[in-house]
């Protein structure tokens, strides 16, 4: 049996609340409390997963940035994108992340049977190979919820909603100061903030619009209330 679940529907406020309560945890962890600019690979460490950086040749398919091998507990980033800016590199690490903690099976993990074995199982593949989407079949909705995770991991709306107060966001500028305290990529940081509704750019513009949702000056730690987590940190 596959440790790789099955499609399934996610919501984005389901997806966000399960970003909140990594980040929770580790706030709630003596020496592993999240910092900006954010680095993904500190997330790795807490969840006890090894980053390495490898040449990882093209597929029948086409290049792949980077890949996650479940039983291995390893994420493995194309040495290709050290080339690209920092913000690219964390985001990669971030949307690895998002499938750990959305599309693996953990119950699995610990079982010794060939049925795990990565290469050529007859259950279907053992690892998460990524790349540029190309469509919405369900490969790439299960891309799009992982980089949806990283989004909402690397740009919690309680850190967003902090760093913004005072700025002018219809300015590139602050945004561009924005993205290095965060230590996201410009375009992962406006995408975030139109989804949140604070911002709009048109496409094929460079003005930007104020959006029609309100940032909120009193939300809580990582966009929910610390006694709520109690109940959740065993899911």
């Amino acid at each position: 049996m596959s440790p790789i679940k099955p499609y399934r529907f996610y919501p984005k406020t389901e997806i966000q609340r399960r970003a909140n309560d990594l980040l929770m945890r580790m706030q709630l962890t003596p020496n592993w409390q999240p910092i900006w600019p954010f680095e993904a690979d500190r997330v790795a460490d807490f969840l006890d997963l090894g980053v390495v950086w490898d040449k990882i040749p093209a597929d029948a398919t086409g290049p792949i940035a980077a890949r996650i091998l479940p039983r291995d507990r390893l994420i493995e980033i194309n040495e290709e994108i050290l080339e690209l800016p920092a913000g690219f590199q964390q985001s990669t690490i971030a949307h690895e992340i998002g499938h750990w903690m959305l599309h693996i099976n953990y119950s699995l993990l610990d079982v010794e049977t060939e049925e795990l074995e990565y290469e050529n199982a007859a259950d279907g593949p053992q690892q998460f190979v990524c790349r540029a989407n190309s469509g919405l079949d369900k490969v790439e909705l299960i891309e799009w919820q992982a980089q949806y995770f990283a989004s909402c991991l690397l740009m919690p709306r309680s850190i967003l909603s902090e760093k913004c107060q005072g700025r002018d966001l219809t300015k590139w500028s602050n945004l561009y100061a924005l993205r290095s305290e965060l230590g996201v990529s410009i375009s992962n940081l406006v995408n975030r903030l139109q989804d949140l509704g604070w911002i709009e750019v048109p496409k094929g513009s460079r003005k930007i619009y104020l959006g029609t949702a309100t940032i909120s000056e009193q939300i809580p730690m990582f966009g929910y209330i610390r006694r709520s987590f109690a109940s959740r940190i065993k899911e």
